[in-house]
């Protein structure tokens, strides 16, 4: 859908032809004819159309020259950003209720579901991935600026849609792999969890070595207490910092200061794409001058 024109400007001089045609009209001798009008009369309706195509190619050509354009904007950012994936476990544990004061009948899931998604929203500027957890470990996104589409796979998962246990250590690992050849400066995982490990096959050691070998910061969440000793291994050694939630607001809380703590510094080009529609109206600018000479110069 035409959205802009390339050269706006180049509009005004439908009005400057128009001023033209009552102010600059050219001074001839004017001699007196008996009987005109009806010559006059046998013309007009010739005269008005001749009239009228002459204006219909002034102004199709004019809006050629102006570039209609059909325009779509794209960002690039550049590697000084943040890559984030957010890991969340969807265990059966998580099907627990009473961890919203205000509705004690949510599970645990629906919280931080809801609460992701606000965290995903104010997140404009970062390349967000998604990974879920229980007995096996799925990339429900991979890295992408696509916010709304993220919001949506986090509505249609489900308890339990990789099993009922826990593979905290396995998720890590996954979200590693995603980030290791990303070249941002600023690569961070966001693990949340309610439950110890019960399912991971990769020791904790060499998931530690894979966060230190490619700089990656790790954020960890437990919705009341659990194995701290695994979420603080892992986010002291990598520099990050360990959360322990009690209720939605604690869970709101956090999210927020991670949000504070991980700023993002941006720069961004804008590249337009733009289609163009200039042929159009040059083509009909083209007929209606070629009707224009045919009337004009027809006895």
């Amino acid at each position: 859908m035409l959205n802009s024109f390339e050269y706006p400007y180049v509009l005004l001089l439908i009005i400057l032809f128009i001023i033209c045609s009552k102010y600059c009209k050219a001074k001839v001798e004017s001699y007196y004819m008996p009987h005109l009008e009806i010559y006059n009369s046998s013309n007009s309706i010739n005269s008005n159309l001749v009239t009228l195509l002459k204006w219909f190619t002034i102004i199709f050509a004019i809006i050629a020259l102006a570039s209609p354009i059909k325009e779509l904007n794209i960002i690039n950012t550049k590697n000084n950003g943040i890559d984030m994936i957010l890991s969340l476990d969807t265990s059966g544990s998580m099907r627990q209720i009473g961890f919203n004061r205000d509705n004690l009948e949510q599970n645990r899931w629906d919280v931080v579901s809801d609460i992701v998604k606000n965290f995903i929203s104010v997140r404009k500027n970062d390349n967000i991935g998604l990974v879920v957890f229980g007995t096996s470990v799925m990339t429900a996104s991979p890295l992408s600026y696509d916010k709304k589409a993220q919001k949506r796979i986090i509505e249609s998962l489900r308890i339990g849609v990789v099993g009922e246990k826990t593979a905290l250590i396995n998720s890590v690992a996954t979200s590693i792999n995603i980030l290791k050849n990303r070249k941002t400066k600023s690569k961070i995982i966001i693990l949340l969890t309610d439950g110890d490990d019960t399912a991971s096959t990769i020791p904790l050691k060499i998931v530690l070595k894979m966060a230190k070998k490619y700089n990656i910061k790790i954020y960890t969440i437990s919705i009341a207490a659990i194995n701290s000793y695994t979420l603080n291994q892992l986010s002291t050694t990598t520099h990050g910092k360990s959360f322990v939630a009690f209720s939605k607001d604690d869970l709101k809380g956090i999210y927020k200061t991670i949000n504070h703590l991980e700023k993002s510094k941006i720069l961004q080009n804008k590249i337009i794409l733009k289609e163009y529609y200039f042929f159009y109206p040059l083509i009909l600018s083209f007929l209606t001058l070629l009707l224009y000479i045919f009337f004009n110069n027809r006895d």
